[in-house]
């Protein structure tokens, strides 16, 4: 029986990965369970892994480290894959208030944090840990962990004891926050859906279809071609025209030729709509599929682009329109259709709606691939040399003046950098960056359990003495401080003085927080996906600030 033993007890490698699989394996089923219908998800893993570790099951302690970096790194990458092609773009439209408002929430927690710090002579390191879980900030966990082991050489496990300590209440308070601002302020439900109704310009950038009647004398006889280059500076394609003169329906090419009362089938933006029809004449009543019918000849089908060398190009550049006789009206892009301008660059995994005949569509297919099966085919090479640059990027020393020791970006936040980069310009240098988001959830979350599972082992030794012995307690109330007086504050500015939509702000607080429970919550208490908007404009920007933040509380104040 002395095997059983070796693998229960001993240090070998399958000791290590018996421990971590049990771990994960059984963090993960008890987080599913619900209190009050509030769940701690895959969390739950950091309080099986303290349990294990507090009666004395561990890893060798090099083994622990290299498992607990790894996973760190996977996962940081993963995320910064998943919010990159965002990040920028989420300043636009509206966003610029609300991530604003956002950075208002992160930096109130900080400044919090500090002054808990002075005031009751807790280690920041500590303080930082409460901080992480009082936000449910797991990067920042982790950004703070690597942070400090560079500077001392040597890992705090304070740092997770906070982080556990403070998690639960955090997940509970964040909820609880939006609960007071919608009694303090007597949100009525139906008057914020009204007011949503009236002012969502969340999708004026999406493509819409239009159909319109050619009656302005300006540009009867004119090609399409002329027609385009009159309004260069806005976004639309004619795709079909409906002949007055012979009842037909026709592909439309730009040496098209609009005569009076012709019809067309256009694809626009909201905010280009007006002008195009003051330009060309009036709107009709013709829905897309009263076009369809009309076009017996010609099919609509959406065609996937595969092909690496496609990455990078211009829409234009392909002449498909003018080689194949066909139209394509818009892309879509992670969920959201664009107007397929010819100078649209293309990205692996864009979805092209083409209009044409079935011989035409299937010569398109053969340029553009189409092939499912190359698109599930993870792309490696992208995420290796990423992760390969993180560290690097991570390993850089900077000095700036007043601070002794050189600050590092670290395992945490030097992969995110540039993992947000490549997933956003890779494709400029022909970079392919697309990863299905089933792949991409898979590795975050391989990464995050390793991660948490790892460091609850380490921080398992002690935590019942901490917490009993060391004021561990109080420190649950210093993390509901952390987590509410920023939300609250914040969210009486942004509903006071900035007219937020209530639904909105409840997303705007669960991507504060980062705190996918808080979404869910707030989701099933609206009924709309206005939370998820608020989530994910400020998502990025506040996943960057929490690892970030995390680091320098570590390095100004450790």
């Amino acid at each position: 029986m002395n095997w059983i033993n070796e693998l229960v007890w001993g240090q070998g490698v399958g000791h290590s990965i018996l421990l971590l699989s049990f771990v994960i394996a059984l963090g993960i089923q008890l987080g599913k369970i619900k209190v009050f219908g509030v769940s701690l998800g895959i969390t739950f893993v950091l309080f099986v892994g303290i349990i294990m570790g507090h009666f004395g099951i561990t890893i060798n302690p090099d083994v622990i480290h290299f498992f607990q970096e790894f996973g760190l790194i996977l996962f940081v990458y993963s995320v910064g894959m998943q919010v990159g092609p965002g990040f920028f773009s989420s300043f636009k439209q509206g966003g610029v208030t609300l991530n604003m408002l956002a950075c208002g929430i992160i930096f109130l927690g900080v400044l919090t944090t500090i002054v808990i710090h002075y005031v009751t002579g807790i280690p920041m390191p500590t303080m930082v840990g409460i901080l992480s879980g009082a936000v449910t900030n797991t990067p920042g966990l982790g950004a703070a962990q690597q942070a400090y082991s560079d500077m001392h050489g040597v890992s705090d496990n304070s740092i997770p004891m906070g982080y556990a300590v403070a998690y639960p209440l955090g997940v509970i308070g964040i909820i609880f926050s939006t609960i007071i601002i919608r009694y303090v302020f007597r949100v009525s439900f139906q008057k914020e859906n009204e007011m949503l109704e009236k002012g969502d310009s969340s999708h004026t950038n999406g493509a819409i279809p239009i159909s319109l009647i050619v009656k302005n004398p300006a540009i009867f006889n004119k090609t399409v071609g002329e027609i385009s280059s009159l309004l260069e500076h806005r976004d639309f394609v004619i795709s079909r025209i409906w002949r007055d003169s012979d009842k037909k329906i026709d592909i439309v090419t730009a040496d098209t030729v609009l005569h009076e009362n012709d019809k067309i089938f256009v694809i626009t933006t909201e905010q280009d709509a007006e002008t195009l029809k003051t330009f060309i004449g009036e709107a009709i009543n013709m829905e897309r599929k009263q076009w369809i019918r009309m076009e017996s000849q010609f099919v609509n089908r959406r065609i996937l682009i595969t092909k690496p060398e496609l990455n990078g190009r211009h829409l234009g550049d392909l002449k498909l329109r003018k080689l194949y006789g066909i139209n394509i009206t818009r892309i879509n892009r992670a969920g959201v259709d664009l107007v397929a301008k010819p100078s649209l660059t293309l990205q692996v995994g864009d979805r092209v709606n083409v209009v044409g005949t079935e011989a035409a569509i299937a010569s398109v297919e053969k340029v553009l691939g189409n092939s499912m099966k190359r698109l599930n085919e993870p792309n490696l090479i992208a995420i290796f040399m990423g992760i390969a640059l993180g560290i690097f990027l991570g390993s850089i020393p900077m000095k700036f003046p007043g601070i002794p020791q050189p600050i590092k970006l670290g395992l945490a936040g030097g992969p995110l950098i540039v993992a947000i980069l490549i997933s956003r310009f890779g494709y400029h240098y022909k970079l392919i960056t697309y990863t299905t988001q089933s792949a991409n959830f898979m590795l975050r979350e391989v990464g995050i359990a390793i991660f948490l599972a790892c460091v609850g082992l380490r921080a398992g030794d002690g935590f019942v003495d901490t917490i009993v012995n060391d004021g561990g307690l109080s420190w649950v109330g210093y993390g509901v401080i952390i987590t509410m007086l920023p939300l609250l504050l914040m969210g009486f500015v942004a509903r006071h003085f900035f007219k937020i939509n209530y639904f909105t702000l409840m997303g705007l607080i669960a991507g504060s927080t980062t705190d996918p429970p808080a979404l869910a919550y707030s989701n099933q208490t609206a009924g709309n996906d206005a939370p998820s908007v608020g989530y994910a404009t400020v998502y990025p920007l506040t996943m960057f600030l929490r690892v970030l933040t995390a680091q320098l509380l570590i390095l100004f104040f450790a």
